[in-house]
């Protein structure tokens, strides 16, 4: 499963790479660039009050059929909505919210992506 990321100030770009670094896996993508081959977890970011970014939606707009799980960042003062992208993703396309972090994601963050990579991969081979 590839990891596939947007990121607008470092901090999901940063997550990507250190999860990508945990599985041994080949580093993350950039929604600017990818062009997935295969299914793909995607993590972005939360864009002012719980908007998805645009590069985002036009990037799910032409792979989302590939999508399998979504993580999102955001920032905890944004109460109610913290993180909300993930919410909008999961539901139009049907995926799990695997993590919803503050800014840049803490180790247990990681953790816990990579286990849910680690755990869905074998069952999409």
């Amino acid at each position: 499963m590839q990891l596939i990321f947007d990121s607008l100030t470092g901090n999901v770009r940063r997550l990507a790479g250190r999860v990508a670094q945990r599985l041994e896996a080949p580093p993350a993508l950039d929604v600017r660039h990818a062009e997935p081959d295969g299914d793909f977890l995607l993590l972005t970011y939360t864009f002012h009050r719980g908007e998805v970014p645009d590069t985002t939606l036009a990037f799910l707009a032409r792979h989302g059929h590939r999508l399998r799980g979504v993580v999102a960042s955001g920032s905890y003062h944004w109460g109610t909505h913290f993180a909300r992208a993930a919410d909008v993703i999961a539901a139009r396309y049907s995926v799990p919210v695997v993590a919803k972090v503050n800014k840049g994601g803490t180790d247990t963050d990681v953790a816990q992506i990579t286990g849910w990579v680690q755990t869905h991969r074998t069952e999409l081979l």
